[in-house]
């Protein structure tokens, strides 16, 4: 497999698992629990759903064609929490990954130097993965720590949890060398 592919085929993976990462935290959190905020400064997990469908629609609708920030795009309006419900949260956030998938699936690997503009600034194709990988792990990063803080005990780790370190890597290294991707083994339960 030529770079270009694996790396397209890498972000594709890593953009399911953060949302993953999200969707798992989502469905723990009652209705209360999502729009709580830690304090008057931060941003409660439905302002942080709400501030990625935005950014998601903005960048990934027409991704080739026209700037990713969109004129019809209300970033302030995304802080503001007016969800109503749950059902309304999820709607939204189903929406926005669609359409971040929507826009990378069909790309080619031809397609990763032509340039596309965020706010007038060019980037690569594959800069502006790479800058929105980077800004949906930052949150989703978020919402996993918030949905931690707000189950406190009840919380189950999404990924290797404290004091498991040793027996995953011994069940890991058990398996012998092998090409994969990270991703593989924790999106094999989605499926």
């Amino acid at each position: 497999m030529e770079p270009c592919d694996t790396f397209l085929e890498s972000s594709l993976k890593l953009f399911r698992y953060y949302k993953h990462l999200g969707d798992q935290t989502l469905a723990r959190l009652d209705e209360e629990e999502l729009h709580r905020c830690p304090d008057k400064d931060s941003n409660s997990a439905a302002i942080i759903v709400k501030h990625l469908w935005g950014n998601m629609r903005s960048r990934w609708t027409d991704f080739l064609g026209s700037d990713g920030e969109k004129p019809w795009r209300e970033r302030e309006a995304e802080f503001e929490d007016d969800i109503a419900d749950k059902a309304h949260l999820m709607r939204l956030w189903e929406e926005g990954w669609q359409c971040l998938f929507d826009a990378l699936t069909p790309l080619q690997p031809e397609d990763l130097g032509r340039i596309v503009y965020i706010r007038n600034q060019g980037h690569t194709v594959l800069e502006a993965i790479q800058r929105q990988l980077a800004h949906y792990a930052y949150h989703v990063g978020q919402l996993v720590y918030l949905g931690k803080q707000l189950k406190g005990p009840e919380w189950e780790s999404l990924s290797i949890p404290k004091g498991g370190s040793a027996a995953y890597n011994q069940q890991q290294m058990k398996k012998g060398p092998r090409r994969g991707h990270f991703t593989d083994e924790f999106l094999k339960s989605d499926e």
